[in-house]
């Protein structure tokens, strides 16, 4: 897995218009729950779709870019939390045990 570190809220325009060329997908991470570590290593051992851009986000280091992208794409903030990013629209969130590659890839296609 190729994570693009999630780090400057400046970095989240970009992905707004990253996503009309491709989806972006935005991994909202807890370093302090065993549940988003398990996710974590879920999505790591499965392989990514090519098409598909995943930046990492450590909510609790960035919890303003957290509550940032909660409030760009009127999502209610979880953890662990998958965001899927196309044409500047988060179009599929996921939390949780829900977090599958399988559906990550099905949604972005």
């Amino acid at each position: 897995m190729n994570w693009i570190h999630l780090t400057e809220e400046t970095q989240l325009e970009h992905i707004r218009l990253e996503s009309n060329d491709q989806p972006v997908v935005i991994f909202k991470h807890s370093t302090r729950c065993s549940i988003s570590a398990m996710a974590k290593m879920r999505l790591e051992r499965e392989e990514a779709p090519g098409a598909v851009k995943f930046y990492y986000l450590d909510l609790i280091r960035y919890r303003n870019i957290s509550n940032r992208v909660a409030e760009i794409y009127g999502v209610h903030h979880e953890s662990p939390q998958v965001l899927l990013i196309k044409n500047g629209e988060c179009t599929y969130d996921e939390s949780h045990g829900g977090i599958e590659m399988a559906e990550i890839a099905k949604q972005a296609a």
